[in-house]
């Protein structure tokens, strides 16, 4: 092959391969164009109507928590402090010992106890065999009836006496089981009043202990709000350092007596409080119904998106969803009482709106 042949496979092969990245550059060009003008891709997004309802007023107040059930445990008997096995901010389920008192004396006692029993009931069944034979005797008329009646006494005496060291028993055994004070119901150990080695009297306390189980929220309502609550009536909580999610709890008390400098009243909500999280002496915002009604609009709670310090929720117009700003005036159950730039029968976004920008393209899930 001559060079200048050469040359000119080389020029051709140089020409084909610009044509062919032209080309490729191209078809590229086109693609992004074609995407560009599409737009971003439809979102998957579930949506809700948006509903006007008659529903309660509403105010929150704020309160502090504190454990239903408080109970500083005593010792029933006296005795030496011999176990102490817990500490202040322990847990304890029912039944678990708090406290053991030194009952060696007792255990002592009861051991003469049960050996002057078994005395008795092998007295008691030699009486009752003479008893039988003196029957027999008596119905014969070969015994005088003062000799029968000398056996009878002694086994009835005996009887009462068994009966008498079975109490005796009972007693002591009951004596020995008051020596471990246990826990009357599952708590926290709140304070410690004894160690090992002191004495405890007779109703001498041994621990403070809390139930936080269930927890009640006392909270000053003005008079002209007492008066439209009403027992056993839901009420919405939020204690914000636990859980962003509010616990639903019931009037349980509106105190008879008020503040007459203030005019307010006490009001006690009691809730269940899962998990233990909820500690006495923190603070709580109950929400109460009221008796006075409004017209709303209401939208489930999933709705609404927190952006900042603002509420919003997506509102789906065709194929289209846009973010508007919302105020919420109130929690009904799971839905939302709401005021905004909405209108009853609008649909809003309530899953997938997490991840929605303004104007994006949606697709509603059926």
């Amino acid at each position: 092959m001559t060079q200048t042949r050469w040359k000119k496979l080389v020029a051709c092969d140089t020409w084909a391969a610009v044509f062919l990245v032209l080309l490729v550059s191209s078809v590229a060009h086109a693609q992004a164009e074609v995407k560009k003008h599409q737009g971003p891709p439809a979102v998957p997004v579930r949506v809700a109507l948006v509903v006007q309802d008659t529903v309660s007023d509403q105010i929150t107040l704020v309160g502090s928590t504190e454990a239903i059930a408080r109970s500083t445990i005593a010792a029933e008997v006296s005795g030496l402090v011999e176990d102490f096995p817990v500490r202040e901010g322990d847990f304890v389920e029912k039944g678990r010992a708090l406290a053991r008192l030194r009952s060696t004396d007792l255990v002592l006692h009861l051991k003469a106890a049960v050996a002057a029993r078994e005395r008795v009931r092998a007295n008691l069944l030699f009486a009752q065999k003479e008893l039988a034979r003196y029957t027999k005797l008596k119905h014969t008329d070969s015994i005088a009836a003062r000799k029968y009646d000398e056996v009878l006494y002694q086994y009835q005496s005996l009887e009462q006496e068994l009966l008498r060291n079975k109490a005796e028993i009972e007693l002591l055994e009951d004596d020995i089981q008051k020596k471990t004070v246990v826990a009357p119901f599952a708590g926290f150990v709140a304070k410690e009043h004894t160690q090992v080695g002191e004495w405890i009297p007779v109703g001498g306390p041994v621990v403070t202990l809390v139930d936080l189980g269930h927890v009640r929220i006392t909270t000053d309502v003005p008079e002209r709000y007492a008066v439209q609550l009403l027992l056993q009536n839901p009420v919405r909580v939020m204690v914000a350092n636990i859980s962003n999610e509010p616990f639903l709890g019931k009037i349980s008390a509106i105190l008879p007596e008020g503040d007459p400098n203030a005019r307010t009243f006490p009001v006690r909500v009691s809730l269940v409080n899962p998990g233990l999280k909820i500690r006495s002496g923190m603070e709580a915002r109950a929400t109460f119904n009221l008796g006075t009604k409004k017209n709303a609009l209401l939208v489930p709670k999933d709705a609404i998106v927190t952006a900042g310090t603002n509420r919003l929720v997506f509102v789906v117009a065709g194929s289209v969803a846009q973010p508007m700003n919302i105020r919420i005036i109130g929690y009904y159950d799971g839905n939302v009482a709401i005021e905004g730039p909405i209108k009853p029968g609008d649909y809003v976004v309530i899953r997938g709106n997490e991840r929605l920008r303004p104007g994006q393209p949606v697709e509603i899930l059926k």
